[in-house]
């Protein structure tokens, strides 16, 4: 299985037809930190309906709101498609990171009986799906760079091996909300005379059209540019990397450090070093394959993990949820392949 505490043996066991000899139907559940998206597959490979919505926190909003959100998207997913009966519902979602969130997650989209079944893992799983090929044991290991950054690896034996990734307090290191700080932080000490000089200084600022940091530093302490935004920095931190910066360019350099760690540790942890394995990368900031990180990734993984294949996934993350639907109902290769087409 592909990671998780709740696996979907009861579909898999009846997965061959239903009664009637229709194709069996799931709901796929992509929900990220800035975007969720679901869709209504069947195991002929059809997309039957699709719909998206914001992001999903139960971290922050709770289990139980956070699930409720869910419900509209649910509902217009299946709008155009007769509402036919949902044989399993495969829920990838993120901050989803322990345990004990995935049982209270399930437990709550069990209560709304949307499927028969319900399996919920980490969104990075349907990163790692979506890279791996299709009817073969799976085997590799994901490392997701958008919002945050996660890792998850899995064997053909069922052993994976994953990271808390709740911030700081769990060690995490990158992804798009933290560059966006490290930026501001350089930019700021850049600006005042605590830190060397860099070219973010003016950049930062200028993205959102003020002269300085001191100005920009008001705008975000006050609201009037409000926090969300503060994503629209990272590819100026790339922008300003890519011109030369040294300071910007330390920044990129360490997140490619990151990605490499984070992916050479699932390896060593679950034997496959030595072993010519995809590592799956996606997410917002390394599907974008910036030229500096992505080249420094490549490169530390030849250096540390030189079997080791790296993977860009550009796709959007519910191919991968589909692909772990149809797994769970025992669907023909065939009908990976056609599924696949619907987000080439």
């Amino acid at each position: 299985m592909y990671g998780g505490a709740h696996s979907a043996e009861n579909a898999r066991a009846d997965s061959a037809s239903s009664a009637q000899g229709r194709p069996r139907t799931a709901l796929a559940v992509d929900a990220g930190n800035s975007k969720t998206d679901v869709a209504l597959v069947d195991t002929a490979g059809r997309v039957l309906g699709t719909a998206r919505g914001g992001g999903f926190r139960p971290h922050a909003d709770g289990v139980t709101a956070a699930v409720a959100g869910l419900a509209e998207l649910v509902a217009a997913a299946g709008a155009d498609a007769d509402a036919p009966p949902v044989d399993h519902v495969h829920a990838c979602l993120a901050n989803a990171d322990l345990p004990v969130e995935e049982e209270r997650l399930t437990a709550e989209i069990e209560r709304y009986g949307w499927g028969r079944t319900v399996t919920v893992v980490n969104d990075t799983f349907a990163l790692l799906r979506a890279g791996l090929p299709d009817g073969t044991a799976p085997e590799g290991v994901a490392v997701v760079c958008g919002a945050g950054i996660n890792c998850a690896g899995l064997t053909p034996d069922g052993r994976t091996a994953r990271f808390p990734s709740v911030g700081r307090i769990s060690g995490d290191w990158g992804g798009g909300d933290h560059l966006a700080g490290e930026a501001l932080w350089w930019a700021a000490r850049a600006a005042d005379g605590r830190g060397e000089p860099s070219a973010l200084a003016a950049a930062l600022p200028a993205h959102f059209g003020l002269p300085g940091m001191p100005e920009l530093i008001e705008a975000l302490h006050l609201g009037a540019i409000t926090g969300t935004r503060r994503h629209e920095l990272v590819p100026v931190l790339f922008n300003v990397a890519a011109a030369g910066d040294a300071v910007a360019r330390a920044i990129v350099a360490r997140q490619a450090e990151e990605v490499v760690v984070m992916a050479r540790t699932a390896l060593t942890r679950l034997d496959l070093l030595s072993e010519r394995v995809p590592v799956v990368l996606g997410g917002s900031i390394l599907a974008a394959r910036h030229p500096l990180l992505h080249d420094d990734v490549v490169r530390g993984l030849a250096a540390c993990a030189p079997w080791a294949e790296p993977v860009v996934v550009t796709a959007p993350p519910v191919l991968g949820a589909a692909l772990l639907a149809l797994d769970a109902l025992g669907a023909e290769t065939e009908a990976h392949a056609t599924l696949r087409t619907r987000w080439a």
